[in-house]
């Protein structure tokens, strides 16, 4: 979760000997409450973004191939037959010199194979499988250390660890469960890449526990299964960046999943059920330990997380406070515990934090640990290596106080903590109403106040309706709608949320549905992680002053699908219905002659992109579709099975010609990753790259979103700019980066008004239709928010702002002076359009319907503006 800080350093990658005794010590005072916190950071990824961010991207470019490609698909399910140990002999990667991690004396990622195969070999408690593969292919090592097992009693672990998710009541009863399931610890580092020591603690943990004679490893390993993702993120560990090969910061992936290392994280979620988990980052000094501050994410049972992760974080205290480390003597400030010690600032609101997400797989207590010592960045450049190297020593020993704390809780509260995941996933089975938090429901928490009271009224059920969707009327059949509810049932799934497809028509709550309608019935043990998918969320501008990051958003209402949210139910669900291990398909090619295809889906525009790239002559139509000429429909049909998306037969013809569009992007990681897959050649581009000279022949159209200033281009690469733009070409662009060089460059004449640029969430906008909007949802995602005013005689407004208050979701207030809030954006334009003074088409976006790769349904907006600022 940790803001941009300098990573800790650890000690040299040599073999460590015997257990570690930690001499207790007085346990040092932390600040009160209401302390001083600094304002917090926000991550690289949005608006403004600097190189830095991307600098993984070309720092593993010769070893990644093409960065920014879609993610690889999903690993397979970890394995659940055979016993333990499950022995992995891996295969090691050529040494590299280059690993930013030897110089902090630090395990560089070429040898972590190496050693695990030894340590396999050290012990029947260890075992290796390999989670998955990371954006630039390198291998993801998942180590579970625990008591032999043969193949039976894992069958038995396996049949308990389903009870307690699948019939929670009846686990709650099990006298198999109270005795002899192994509670999974989950174990998560290094997932931002240049916050280096978990990796190393993890494996002198594992060394540790693999070698230990006392008798108290031997209960903690016939009682836990201990599971150690060893690097979350080795990609951005040998280059030394907080992200990954794709240039995305994985800690903000979750809940969109758009990385091959988060997905490999929510499979290790979903099979292994942790009940507490830790995620280790850097740099805060003093040691930073969750439970947060306010607000705290409402759709979890903060009861029964915050009774577990306040005494756990108390254990991780005293364990970091043990080690006997002061401000005087090496630096290291006292630990502090947000929730404690803290207004605001540090909250958990958002499910895209891996802690959070664990808490909705049934993680009663999940921790982000903050490292004091900083040595990444600047400090990294610039300080001595000895003390580099001091600094990491440190900042691993924390690493593994904490981790050693958090097996001794897991110990000591084995049954309480097993007892409250199933109460957990009770209460989500029988539907009952969240406890909200207070002295008597968390006895032994001090502090709980009104502030930290956040709780939901779950649905009784949410409909995934078949036929049509956002934009699509249902005589247009399936359309993208049924991609879009395909894209979106699929999602629940891998998120382990039960769906179930309808075998007939039927009613709920006065309305009526078609066979084939989805339906998530919420009485299920995992309502939260469904909840927080598909419900539209929560305006908390007014609660706290400060956010640490997005507040707001919806898959049901920004992923492209009509999802209907049914509150109440008389008599309970009685649906003939059956249970969804996978979207039906939604491809088709009907009808004879033409066919067409609507572009209201990022699939949509992969497929005509892919038909444009093969040579297929296609046209578009006013409202923005697309027409295939019949004698593609071959390449159509493979298209419409690979996409999940329809042609549909049609006699119009349509006006303009589309062509293969090569976009210079000068965008941030995640819409770069987006334009890609939506089938977009990119070719990126920013100030510097143009300075050095580029081939504008190359490309058909501009993007511009973050890192291209025109008044910063040199003389050369200015006059070759203009000759670009002043033949026609088209240029979209987007945020306050976007909007300053439209006026740089004189192209559209329309004032950008920047509103709160900490601001961000759902809101709702009215589409004028069109080529741009047509089909678009009618809510769309902003973050420091824009609209445009002063519109010159010809510029078109294509979407709008709601009027009233158009924040559905989110955190939105004004600005200190009393401008910039939602008030002020009503009813004004989010994005215009119109033809620039040299002749080109250009489309300004207020707005973000590439964030992070996440907004699905928003996609085909930029997509579109893209094709017609090309044509």
């Amino acid at each position: 979760m940790g803001i941009p800080r300098p990573v800790l350093l650890t000690t040299a990658v040599s073999a460590v000997a015997g257990a570690l005794l930690l001499a207790p010590l007085p346990a040092t005072a932390a600040p009160a409450r209401d302390a001083q916190r600094p304002h917090p950071v926000r991550e690289s990824g949005g608006p403004g973004t600097t190189a830095a961010a991307t600098s993984a991207a070309g720092a593993l470019q010769k070893t990644a191939g093409t960065v920014g490609t879609p993610a690889t698909p999903a690993p397979p399910a970890l394995r659940k037959d055979g016993g333990y140990p499950r022995r992995t002999v891996l295969d090691a990667p050529p040494e590299n010199p280059a690993d930013k991690a030897i110089k902090l004396g630090l395990a560089p990622y070429h040898s972590l194979a190496p050693r695990l195969n030894a340590l396999q070999k050290l012990s029947d408690r260890v075992s290796v499988e390999v989670a998955g593969r990371s954006a630039a292919g390198h291998e993801l090592y998942l180590v579970t250390v625990t008591a032999p097992e043969s193949s039976r009693e894992s069958r038995e672990q396996e049949r308990m660890r389903e009870l307690i998710e699948d019939s929670p009541a009846a686990a709650a009863k099990d006298r198999g469960i109270k005795s002899s399931y192994k509670t999974p610890v989950f174990i998560n580092n290094n997932i931002h890449g240049n916050e280096w020591e978990g990796t190393d603690a993890a494996l002198k943990l594992i060394e540790e526990l693999a070698k230990a004679k006392d008798g108290r490893t031997a209960g903690l390993l016939a009682k836990n299964r201990i599971y150690l993702n060893v690097t979350a993120n080795p990609d951005g560990r040998i280059a030394g960046t907080r992200a990954n090969g794709n240039g995305f910061d994985l800690n903000r992936d979750f809940i969109t999943a758009s990385q091959p290392e988060s997905q490999a994280i929510r499979r290790i979620a979903v099979d292994k059920q942790p009940a507490v988990m830790l995620d280790l980052h850097g740099y805060v000094n003093g040691t930073l330990i969750e439970p947060t501050t306010p607000p705290h994410g409402e759709n979890y049972e903060y009861d029964l997380f915050l009774k577990n992760s306040y005494a756990n974080a108390l254990g991780m205290e005293k364990a970091v406070n043990d080690l006997g480390y002061t401000p005087a003597k090496d630096g290291v400030q006292p630990p502090v515990i947000p929730f404690r010690d803290q207004q605001e600032g540090w909250d958990d609101w958002p499910p895209i934090f891996t802690p959070q997400y664990m808490a909705f797989q049934g993680s009663v207590a999940s921790h982000t640990v903050e490292f004091p010592m900083r040595v990444n960045n600047n400090d990294y450049n610039n300080l001595p290596v000895e003390e580099l190297r001091r600094r990491s020593a440190i900042n691993t020993d924390i690493a593994g106080a904490v981790m050693r704390a958090t097996l001794d809780y897991t110990l000591d509260h084995r049954t309480s903590v097993i007892a409250d995941q199933i109460e957990t996933f009770r209460r989500g089975v029988a539907g009952e109403a969240q406890r909200p938090v207070s002295e008597e429901t968390v006895p032994g928490v001090p502090g709980i106040g009104p502030e930290d009271v956040y709780t939901t009224s779950f649905p009784r059920a949410y409909v995934i309706p078949a036929g049509g969707g956002h934009g699509v009327s249902p005589t247009e059949g399936r359309g993208s709608s049924a991609t879009a509810a395909a894209r979106l049932v699929d999602h629940l799934v891998a998120n382990d949320v039960r769906v179930e497809r309808a075998r007939a028509g039927f009613r709920l709550a006065g309305r009526s549905y078609p066979a084939g309608s989805y339906i998530v019935d919420m009485h299920q043990a995992k309502r939260g992680v469904a909840n927080v998918i598909l419900d539209e969320g929560r305006d908390i501008s007014a609660d706290v002053s400060t956010m640490y990051d997005i507040s707001g958003w919806s898959l049901g209402l920004l992923w492209g699908a009509s999802v209907d949210k049914v509150q109440k139910v008389t008599g309970g669900l009685h649906i003939p219905a059956r249970p969804v291990q996978a979207a039906s398909p939604t491809g088709a090619v009907t009808g004879q002659g033409d066919l067409r295809l609507r572009l209201d889906d990022p699939k949509e525009l992969a497929a005509l992109n892919s038909l444009l790239t093969q040579g297929v002559k296609v046209r578009r139509t006013a409202d923005g579709s697309a027409i295939v000429p019949a004698s593609a429909r071959r390449q159509a049909a493979v298209l419409a099975d690979r996409y999940g998306v329809a042609f549909t037969a049609t006699e119009e013809k349509g006006s303009g010609a589309l062509a293969r569009t090569r976009v210079a992007a000068a965008v941030t990681p995640g819409e770069q990753f987006a334009l890609r897959e939506m089938g977009f050649e990119v070719l990126p581009v920013s100030t510097a790259t143009l300075n050095a000279g580029f081939d504008w022949s190359k490309a058909d159209v501009l993007y511009v979103s973050s890192g291209l200033q025109y008044g910063a281009l040199n003389p050369a690469a200015r006059t070759a700019l203009d000759g670009f733009l002043s033949g026609g070409a088209g240029v979209v662009t987007l945020g306050s980066t976007g909007a300053a060089f439209n006026t740089a460059a004189g192209l559209l004449a329309a004032k950008p008004v920047a509103g709160n640029g900490d601001a961000n969430g759902v809101v709702r906008v009215t589409n004028a239709g069109g080529p741009i909007t047509g089909g678009a949802p009618a809510h769309t995602f902003v973050y420091s928010p824009l609209w445009f005013t002063d519109l010159a005689p010809g510029v078109r407004v294509e979407q709008s702002y709601g009027t009233g208050s158009p924040l559905v979701s989110g955190h939105w207030r004004a600005k200190e002076d009393g401008t910039g809030g939602p008030s002020d954006a009503a009813g004004r334009a989010s994005v215009v359009s119109g033809t620039s003074a040299k002749g080109g088409s250009v489309v300004l976006f207020g707005t973000e319907p590439l964030f992070r790769d996440h907004p699905k349904g928003l996609f085909s907006q930029v997509g579109r503006a893209l094709l017609g600022a090309a044509g």
